[in-house]
C-alpha cells in the first residue's frame, strides 16, 4: 500500500515494532529498545569547519569523504551504508560532523526522520574530545561484514503492523561484522578489532516523482550492539 513518507513519523515505526514484539516477548525473546536509538539524546557537537577544498578541486592532501553508492536492493544499500558509517581517519583534517553528513546525504528526502538520523550516526562516531585524542594517534577505522539479514523481528512486525504504519517499501537490515582500527603509538603500527552488530532501517520506495527513482534511502540506525535479531 503507498504511503507518505512525509506524513510518517519515528513515533508510528516505534509503534509497529512494539506490536511486532508482543509475539516475541511471549516466547522469551526480548528485543525492547532496540530501535529507540542513541542514550544521548543530543546531536552530535559541529565544532569548528574544517577548512575543505572547492568542488573539483583535487590534490595528495584533499581530504576524502566515504560514499554510500546508491542501490534499489535493500541489502546492498545497507551494506553500503554499513561500510560508509564506520569508515573514518581522524588524520584527514575532517571532523565527526563531516562524516555524519555523509550518511545524512542518502536519508529520509522528506526530512522526517533526519534530526534523529544525525543523533543515531552520533552514538557510532567519537565525540569530538575523543577524536582529537585519536588524531594523536592517527586512528583510522573500517568495517568487515561477515553477514546481513532480514531480522525476524522485522517481519513479525510488519505482519502486525496496521495500514499506513510503515512508509512505503520500508525494511530492516542487521548487520555483524567486525570493526577495525588502525593507529600509531610510539612508532609502532598497532590494531585492535571488535565484533558489532545493528540493525540499518531503510526504505525502497517504488518510482515516485518525490523520490529518486527506486533507490533506497536510510529512516534510523538501531543502537550499535543491540540490532534487531
Amino acid at each position: 500500500m503507498k504511503t507518505n513518507p512525509a506524513s510518517w513519523s519515528r513515533g508510528r515505526l516505534i509503534a509497529v515494532i512494539a506490536a511486532g514484539l508482543v509475539l516475541l516477548i511471549l516466547v522469551g525473546i526480548g528485543v525492547y529498545g532496540l530501535i529507540a536509538g542513541p542514550q544521548r539524546p543530543t546531536a552530535p557537537d559541529p565544532g569548528p569547519d574544517p577548512t575543505v577544498p572547492a568542488p573539483g578541486e583535487t590534490g595528495p592532501d584533499t581530504p576524502r569523504l566515504p560514499q554510500v553508492m546508491l542501490s534499489s536492493d535493500p541489502d546492498e544499500f545497507a551494506r553500503n551504508v554499513a561500510e560508509a558509517l564506520f569508515a573514518w581517519d581522524t588524520g584527514s583534517g575532517l571532523m565527526p560532523l563531516d562524516y555524519t553528513s555523509v550518511i545524512l546525504a542518502v536519508g529520509d528526502p522528506s526530512g522526517t526522520e533526519q534530526a534523529g538520523l544525525a543523533a543515531d550516526i552520533a552514538s557510532y562516531l567519537p565525540s569530538r574530545e575523543a577524536w582529537i585524542e585519536l588524531r594523536k594517534y592517527a586512528t583510522t577505522q573500517h568495517l568487515t561484514i561477515e553477514s546481513s539479514f532480514v531480522p525476524e523481528a522485522w517481519d513479525t512486525a510488519v505482519e502486525q503492523a496496521q495500514p499506513g504504519q510503515l512508509p512505503a517499501g520500508a525494511t530492516a537490515v542487521t548487520i555483524e561484522g567486525t570493526r577495525h582500527r588502525e593507529g600509531v603509538w610510539n612508532g609502532e603500527t598497532v590494531t585492535s578489532e571488535h565484533p558489532v552488530a545493528f540493525t540499518v532501517f531503510l526504505a525502497c520506495p517504488p518510482p515516485a516523482p518525490e523520490f529518486r527513482t527506486g533507490l533506497c534511502h536510510v529512516l534510523r540506525l538501531s543502537q550499535l550492539d543491540n540490532p534487531l535479531r
